[in-house]
């Protein structure tokens, strides 16, 4: 994060949900209002990434909005997707090489004959 009023700001709307004094969910629209208004935030490329951690770690999991959930569920599902994928992918043109490879060498002790 880049901007150093936000960081003071998280830091003191933090200090106030320890003590009870603030909702977690109200804190975290803060932070998002600012991060839309901030021209600072806005030219930073991490500080949704940076908002997002805090979030998981100050808003527990059932107060998280459904919306906001469906998403987050939905892109990790997605990334798993994902990663078995490249791994499937990375098996298989293994195997594709060396049935070209053999072809190869067949077609070339073809040629010597």
């Amino acid at each position: 994060m880049q901007c150093e009023r936000l960081i003071s700001q998280i830091k003191s709307w933090f200090l106030h949900v320890q003590n009870e004094t603030m909702a977690p969910a109200r804190m975290v629209s803060f932070m998002e209002k600012h991060a839309d208004e901030c021209e600072i935030c806005q030219s930073d490329p991490d500080v949704l990434a940076e908002i997002a951690k805090i979030t998981e770690m100050v808003l527990p999991e059932s107060k998280i909005p459904k919306a906001t959930r469906m998403k987050q569920e939905a892109a990790k599902k997605a990334e798993q997707e994902n990663k078995q994928e490249d791994d499937t992918d990375a098996a298989d043109p293994g195997d594709s090489d060396d049935s070209s490879t053999s072809d190869d060498s067949n077609d070339s002790k073809d040629s010597k004959d």
